[in-house]
C-alpha cells in the first residue's frame, strides 16, 4: 500500500530527489512521486534533457513541483556542488533515489577523479552524494523518516567485490565491472540501515532492482557484447517489462507503508525478471558482512566521505 502524501500544490510538500531521472526508470521514478505529491528534483547532467524530463513529469501530472538541477556523478566536485545547493535550498530532504548509472561501457574509461567509470558514477558517487545529504535526511524528523532508495540490479548475483582491483585497471571486463557496481550499491544500502540503526538515526535504507527493463541504458549496454546483445535483444519482448513497470519496485521502496530497513525489492515473476514488487533475493556475496563493513571504509578513504 503507497502511503498518502501532501499535495504536489502545497508549498510545504516534502522533497524527493532522483538522480539520472531524464529517461527510462529515473524519469518514470520521478512521475510516480510526482503522482504522490511530493516535489522532486530531477539531478542529472543534462540540462537540456532536465528540463524535457520535468516537462514530461508536468505533462503526466499538471501542477506538479519537479526542478531541474545539475548533477554530473562523474564528478566528486559536481557531487560536492548539488549537495552545497541543494543544503542552501531546502530545509529537509524526504526521499533520495540514486538510480542514475552506466551500463557495461566496451572499453574502459574513468572518470574526472580517476575512478573506473562504472564503479565511480555507478557507487561512488552515489556513496559521497548520500554523505553530503545527510543532514538534510535526518532533518525530516522520526514521525516520517526520510528513505534512502539505492539502485542495484538481478546482475548483482554474479557481482563479487574486487578489492584487488576495484578500477577494473587489469583486466578490464565490462559485465564484470557492472555486476561489481551493482553488488556495491547492495551492499551501502544494508551498511547504511545498520549504521543509522546503530546511530539512532530517523533513516530509512532500502535498496530495490527493476528486473529487464526496456530502457536506453540496456540498449548501451548490449553494444560490449554485439553477437549475444543482439540475440539477448530478440528475446527481450518476451521476458521483459516497460520502464514504467520496471519503476515499481524502487517506487514500492520509497514510498510503500510496509517497507522496513534493510529491505530490497524486485519483482515477482519469472525469475525476478518482471511483474509486481515483492523481497527480492541476495546474493552469497550480498550477505558477506565483512565484505560490506571493509566496502564502507574504502569508500570513504576513496571519495572522503563522513558521516557525521
Amino acid at each position: 500500500m503507497i502511503a498518502t502524501t501532501h499535495t504536489a500544490a502545497n508549498a510545504s510538500a516534502p522533497l524527493a530527489v532522483v538522480t539520472g531521472a531524464t529517461a527510462g526508470l529515473g524519469l518514470e521514478t520521478a512521475k510516480g512521486l510526482a503522482a504522490q505529491g511530493y516535489r522532486v528534483v530531477i539531478a542529472a547532467r543534462s540540462e537540456e534533457r532536465g528540463r524535457l524530463a520535468c516537462h514530461a513529469v508536468r505533462t503526466h501530472h499538471p501542477g506538479a513541483e519537479v526542478r531541474f538541477e545539475a548533477l554530473d556523478l562523474d564528478s566528486l566536485a559536481s557531487v560536492r556542488a548539488f549537495a552545497e545547493l541543494l543544503r542552501e535550498q531546502e530545509g529537509s530532504l524526504a526521499r533520495l533515489i540514486n538510480n542514475a548509472g552506466l551500463l557495461a561501457p566496451p572499453r574502459r574509461e574513468t572518470t574526472r577523479d580517476g575512478f573506473e567509470r562504472q564503479f565511480g558514477v555507478n557507487y561512488l558517487g552515489h556513496f559521497l552524494l548520500t554523505s553530503l545529504l545527510l543532514p538534510l535526511l535526518l532533518a525530516a524528523g522520526s514521525a516520517t523518516p526520510a528513505r534512502v532508495v539505492q539502485l542495484s540490479s538481478l546482475a548483482h548475483r554474479s557481482g563479487r567485490i574486487d578489492f584487488n582491483n576495484l578500477d577494473a585497471a587489469h583486466d578490464y571486463d565490462p559485465w564484470r565491472t557492472y555486476r561489481q557496481s551493482k553488488l556495491a550499491m547492495l551492499l551501502f544500502a544494508q551498511a547504511l540501515a545498520r549504521r543509522g540503526e546503530a546511530e539512532g538515526w530517523p533513516l530509512v535504507s532500502v535498496a530495490a532492482h527493476p528486473g529487464l527493463s526496456r530502457t536506453a541504458l540496456f540498449d548501451s549496454g548490449v553494444k560490449s557484447r554485439p553477437l549475444l546483445g543482439r540475440t539477448f535483444k530478440l528475446l527481450l519482448p518476451l521476458i521483459s517489462q516497460s520502464a514504467a513497470d520496471g519503476a515499481r519496485p524502487t517506487l514500492h521502496a520509497a514510498l510503500a507503508e510496509e517497507v522496513h530497513n534493510g529491505d530490497y525489492f524486485g519483482p515477482n515473476g519469472l525469475g525476478e525478471t518482471r511483474g509486481a514488487p515483492k523481497p527480492a533475493h541476495r546474493s552469497e556475496a550480498a550477505r558477506d558482512r565483512a565484505v560490506e563493513d571493509r566496502l564502507w571504509q574504502v569508500s570513504c578513504e576513496l571519495t572522503g566521505a563522513t558521516w557525521d
